[in-house]
């Protein structure tokens, strides 16, 4: 049997890769090969510290020893939950990113107290940015801000943020990278607000809307209304019937179409009606049913004969998860 030792370093890599980072750290202490591998720029690129209660001093060690130029992702955990006198996320920290780490493209913070923290101090670089249970300032993200702000910004995740509201979804309208927008548990964002603000987000490719309290019918006639341009759509099915699906039919773009029901099944809605409309968007191709009472393989049979251009999926609702939106 080959040793530790005998293994080539690409192999050490990819075992260190699954490691957390406190024990990747360790690691460097065991010899001078493995401080070498450590300090590798491929084990950096992206990290997850979402497992820790960290201190900003050990981040602050993190960025200048490991991480800089070399991260492209990164998963940080605040302290929203720990009390009013525990540290949290400083804007010196979000800058330091923006100037150490060139290459960040996705940041993704979870229960993290960001009311204090301005929306220019965030990295310009960004391409993704996920908020999960997170506090945010009513100034943030609303209409009018600066055009500078993460000018590369292309998807954005809100999943149980509180504060945000309408003011805010209209504010997205500053970034005009923005294609992939999913709001989970955003219980403050009205009919009203979604269906004017859609209006101007009319450049959307993928959208999401996930245990809220907006009508599924009213969001996809808002949706029919404003994005002809939208690739992937996913619901939650409170309130659906066949008029608010029957909205999608003759979508020219649409690929994908994800209808989640959590808490029970459609009552409005039968087997054949999604059938009849799903066969109606000529582009779909891929139509996943999660948490309907549709089970066997008598349903599967029907779908798949009805709809033969497209990929069905049926089944449970997936356990909630950090990467529930995936």
């Amino acid at each position: 049997m080959a040793a530790l030792s005998d293994l080539p370093d690409s192999v050490l890599l990819e075992i260190f890769s699954y490691l957390p980072v406190r024990d990747r750290v360790r690691l460097s202490r065991v010899c001078h090969r493995w401080r070498r591998l450590v300090d590798d720029r491929w084990l950096w690129r992206h990290v997850d510290l979402t497992v820790y209660r960290m201190r900003p001093k050990v981040m602050w060690h993190l960025l200048r020893r490991y991480m800089a130029s070399r991260l492209h992702s990164l998963r940080l955990c605040g302290y929203l939950s720990a009390g009013s006198q525990a540290p949290q996320l400083s804007p010196a920290l979000m800058r330091a990113l923006g100037q150490k780490c060139p290459n960040l493209q996705r940041l993704c913070l979870h229960s993290a107290d960001l009311s204090m923290l301005p929306i220019t101090s965030l990295p310009c670089t960004l391409r993704t940015l996920e908020l999960h249970s997170c506090e945010i300032s009513m100034a943030w993200l609303l209409k009018g801000q600066d055009h500078t702000v993460m000018p590369l910004l292309e998807c954005l995740v809100l999943d149980r943020v509180p504060a945000f509201r309408d003011e805010h979804l209209q504010g997205l309208t500053c970034f005009g990278a923005l294609r992939s927008l999913v709001l989970g548990g955003t219980y403050r964002v009205t009919e009203a607000g979604m269906d004017a603000s859609l209006q101007e987000l009319s450049y959307l490719q993928r959208l999401e809307v996930l245990g809220c309290v907006l009508s599924a019918d009213n969001t996809l006639l808002a949706i029919s209304r404003h994005l002809r341009d939208v690739r992937k759509i996913r619901l939650t099915i409170m309130g659906l019937s066949a008029i608010g699906l029957s909205a999608l039919e003759g979508m020219p773009a649409l690929e994908s179409l994800c209808l989640q029901a959590p808490h029970g099944t459609l009552e409005k809605l039968s087997l054949a009606e999604i059938i009849s409309s799903c066969s109606c968007m000529p582009k779909l191709r891929v139509l996943e049913l999660q948490g309907l009472e549709w089970e066997g393989p008598e349903v599967e049979r029907i779908l798949c004969e009805g709809l033969p251009h497209c990929l069905v999926i049926n089944r449970a609702c997936p356990k909630e998860s950090t990467d529930w939106w995936l």
